[in-house]
C-alpha cells in the first residue's frame, strides 16, 4: 500500500468522541477548501459504523451546505432513522463551527435475491494505453506549476486516468458532453480495513472529483484550473448496485444532459473492468461564468 493511499484511509477513519457522535479530520484539496467528495465519504463512514456489517449501503443522497474550513476538524453526527427487517436508514448532519456544512441521508439493506438486468458498459480505452495523471499534466504548460502541484497533490492516492483530454487540458472550443475516466486506489487494500464499507466510500471520494466536467466540456470551459469558470458541489446522490473493488479498475462514465440558471448537471455510471454495473451517480453542481475569463491556449 503506498503511503498516500495510507494517508487517506487514515483521513477516513474517524475518531468517535460519543455514541452516534464522530470527529474527522481535514485537509486541503485543489481548491481552498474541504474537499466535497471527503466530507461525503466521511460521512458514509459515521453512519456505516451504525449499521451491521451485513447490511451494505445501497444508496446516498446529500447536500453541501457551506465550503468546509479545510483548517478544522469536522463533526458527524448519526441520526438512526430506521432499523428494519430488510433496510437500515441514516441521516448525518456534519458540523464546522457550529453550523452544518453538510448533510446526507443514506440506505443499507441485507443482501436479497431478485430480479437483474443492466445497461452494458459503454466501449471505452484501456486502461493501461492511457497515461498517467501525472504524465498528463506535466505536458499542459498553459496551467501554472502551483496548480499543477495542488492536482498532483490531491490525487496521489487514487490512479486517475483520463480517456480522452480532460477541460483544462484543452479548452476553447466546445464538445460533446461526455467524458470518461478510468480509477482504482493506488495500492491494493487488504488485512483488518478491506471490508465492503470501504470500498464504497473510497469510490464516494473520488466519484466527487470529475463528474461535472462533461457540463464544462460542452460550453469549452477549462473550469478553475484556468479560472474561466467558478462553482461547487450542491447535491450528490450515488446508488451502488453490485459489490466491486475501489483497488480494481473501475470505469466512471459520465455525462451532462443540462446546465441553466448557474447550474450544471452530471450523470454518470461506474462499470467494473469486467463490464458490471457497479454505481450510478448524480450530481447537481453551481457553475458561474466570471466576468472576465481567460483566453483559451493555443
Amino acid at each position: 500500500m503506498s503511503q498516500a493511499l495510507q494517508e487517506l484511509l487514515d483521513l477516513l477513519d474517524l475518531e468517535q468522541i460519543e455514541e452516534n457522535i464522530f470527529r474527522g479530520q481535514s485537509r486541503f484539496a485543489v481548491v481552498p477548501r474541504v474537499f466535497g467528495g471527503q466530507v461525503a465519504a466521511q460521512a458514509l463512514v459515521a453512519a456505516g459504523r451504525t449499521v451491521p456489517a451485513d447490511r451494505p449501503a445501497h444508496s446516498l443522497h446529500a447536500y453541501f451546505l457551506r465550503p468546509g474550513d479545510a483548517g478544522a476538524p469536522i463533526v458527524y453526527t448519526v441520526d438512526r432513522i430506521r432499523d428494519g427487517r430488510s433496510f437500515t436508514t441514516r441521516r448525518v448532519v456534519a458540523v464546522q463551527h457550529g453550523k452544518p456544512i453538510f448533510h446526507l441521508s443514506a440506505s443499507f439493506q441485507i443482501h436479497e435475491e431478485g430480479l437483474e438486468h443492466q445497461e452494458p458498459m459503454p466501449s471505452a480505452p484501456d486502461p493501461a494505453t492511457l497515461p498517467t495523471s501525472e504524465a498528463r499534466l506535466r505536458d499542459y504548460g498553459h496551467l501554472a506549476p502551483d496548480v499543477v502541484e495542488r492536482f498532483l497533490e490531491a490525487r496521489r492516492a487514487v490512479d486517475l486516468r483520463y480517456g480522452a483530454e480532460p477541460p483544462y487540458g484543452r479548452f476553447g472550443e466546445p464538445r460533446a458532453p461526455h467524458s470518461q475516466v478510468w480509477f482504482r486506489t493506488n495500492g491494493k487494500l487488504g488485512g483488518e480495513v478491506d471490508e465492503p464499507l470501504l470500498h464504497v466510500v473510497l469510490a464516494t471520494y473520488v466519484s466527487d472529483m470529475t463528474l461535472l466536467d462533461s457540463v464544462l466540456l460542452a460550453h469549452g470551459r477549462g473550469g478553475w484550473a484556468v479560472g474561466d469558470v467558478v462553482g461547487a458541489s450542491l447535491d450528490h446522490a450515488m446508488w451502488f448496485h453490485r459489490p466491486f473493488r475501489a483497488d480494481e479498475w473501475l470505469l466512471y462514465d459520465q455525462q451532462s444532459p443540462s446546465a441553466h440558471g448557474g447550474r450544471g448537471l452530471g450523470q454518470a455510471r461506474i462499470y467494473t473492468q469486467d463490464g458490471r454495473l457497479a454505481v450510478s451517480v448524480i450530481q447537481e453542481g453551481l457553475v458561474r461564468v466570471p466576468r472576465e475569463s481567460p483566453s483559451p491556449a493555443c
